[in-house]
Formats: C-alpha cells, structure tokens, sequence
C-alpha cells in the first residue's frame, strides 16, 4: 500500500486532508485488521476508552475536485479484496459486516435494467453490432449491446464465467482487437491509479474506436460545490476509493489524449438501489 501524495487523477499537490476511517470489511478482506474495543483493562493512559477502528484520510484535490482515499492499494491488496468478488465466499464475509447486503448481492449479479438507456446514449456514435470490448467488465452481463455485439470481448482480473455470447481476452489481445466500442463502465471509482488503468484503456482504441465511460456520480460531488465541505462530508471509505467531479475527468482525459463527445450525469438504478451515473462518449484526440 502506498499512501497518496498528489491527485491521482491530475497530479496536483495541492491537497486537504481530513482524518476519516476504513470500513471494517475492507480492512479486514485486505489487511486482516478488525475493529477493537479499548476498555479499561487495556491500561491505556493515553487513550479515550471505546471502539478504535482502521484510520484513513479523505484527500480533496484543489486542482481537479477529485475525492480520494489516501491509501492506494497495491496489486496483492487489490487481488485479495476482490478475490471471489460477489461469489458465495466474499458474500458470506460481507454479509457479517453488512448484514443485508447479500440480498443487495443477488440483485447485482442478475444485472441492471438500464442497458436500453445506455444504448440509446450511445446508438449516435456506433452502428446497431459494433466490436464491443468491455474493461473490467467481469462477466459481461451489464456489456452495452449485450446480445447484438458482432464480437464481445471482455478483459477483467476476474476468472468468473462470462455470459453467453461472451469471450475472455487477454491484454495484449484486448490491444489488438480494432473494436467500434471500448466501454470501461463502473470501473475507475475502484482502482488505485485510474489515470494509469485509463491509458491502459485509450492504448485499446484505434482513431476509429468510441470510449464509453460510465462512473458514479456521487451525491457528495453533485451536491456540495465548496470542496472543503465535501472533503469534511467523507468520513468513511469502502470499494468506490475514488470520487469523480466533471473536471477530475476531464483532466484525466486531457492527460491521456481523449476529447469528450458527449456527456450526461442522469440517474439510474442498480442493485436495488437509486444513484446517478456520469456517462461520457469520447475519442482519440486528433
């Protein structure tokens, strides 16, 4: 793990820092820490008696309003906190710490229901069976164009089973697969260097390719404009260790060399519950 010192999205210095605390089930799945309760049989002199929890802080770039936790997974943290991800295993783990979230769990794995709004978005810029390469988009159940793809190829860490009509590929074939349509959706919220997993994405593309980006677009981001109040909102981290404003995005693009076409912060539903989505269409910078 790494401990951030500049903006993961623009590389900005220019940050505030605000303690906050990583949920239990995270710190345990990467770290095997839990939660303690300090009591006075501790004879601890110092120390205000009651529940400790694993300590973080919340960063707010100055530059680009991105919101981020402070700590940056490394590769073996990241295989172990998605190892299984939403199978029987990570289920039953968190649903010790959530209890609830395995009826939530059900509901993701069948898929969301706005695949036709997705497509209507993005029906302007590909034709009715493009070469879809989906990235990160584990089995491909929520893939746009799910069923109507001329090819459907998905690279992800994951090794779960794709749906029907569906193929794994490999980086360097995902490289070299001139695809209509690169789609990275729900995906950059989770990762510790999203700039880099982006240029890994743009490095997919041809002139010809259109990227489609789908994040969360988080309430705390939507509704509180000054950033010190929406760093002082964040006082918990869990597996979204990323918070998207427009402009972090946009440096990201600018970055990498993408120019947007299109974009739009709309609400959705997914997993039985109401959020609102950023969705961008965007291509190679000419």
């Amino acid at each position: 793990m790494k401990i951030a010192k500049s903006c993961v999205c623009c590389d900005g210095t220019a940050l505030r820092r605000v303690p906050a605390v990583l949920m239990p089930f995270l710190a345990h799945r990467i770290f095997g820490w839990d939660s303690v309760e300090i009591t006075p049989d501790w004879a601890m002199r110092d120390l205000t008696l009651g529940r400790a929890y694993s300590v973080c802080n919340t960063l707010a770039c100055e530059g680009c309003g991105l919101l981020f936790l402070d700590m940056r997974f490394d590769d073996a943290e990241m295989a172990a906190l998605y190892a299984d991800y939403r199978g029987p295993a990570y289920r039953a783990q968190r649903e010790r710490f959530e209890p609830g979230y395995g009826a939530r769990n059900d509901i993701l794995l069948s898929g969301n229901a706005y695949g036709p709004t997705i497509e209507a978005f993005l029906a302007p810029f590909v034709g009715a069976s493009p070469r879809v390469l989906d990235w990160g988009g584990d089995t491909g159940v929520n893939t746009p164009f799910r069923g109507k793809a001329s090819a459907h190829h998905i690279y992800d860490i994951s090794d779960r089973p794709v749906v029907a009509g569906a193929e794994r590929v490999s980086s360097d074939r995902a490289r070299n697969g001139e695809y209509d349509l690169v789609v990275s959706s729900h995906v950059l919220e989770h990762v510790p260097f999203p700039l880099d997993q982006l240029q890994q994405i743009v490095d997919a593309m041809t002139p010809k390719s259109v990227f489609y980006l789908e994040i969360p677009h988080e309430d705390i981001v939507r509704d509180i404009a000054e950033l010190p109040q929406r760093a002082a909102a964040k006082r918990h981290w869990h597996e979204h260790i990323n918070f998207f404003s427009v402009s972090s995005v946009e440096a990201m693009f600018r970055r990498v060399g993408l120019t947007a076409l299109k974009q739009e912060s709309h609400p959705l539903r997914a997993g039985g519950k109401d959020f609102h989505g950023l969705s961008i269409v965007a291509r190679l910078t000419a």
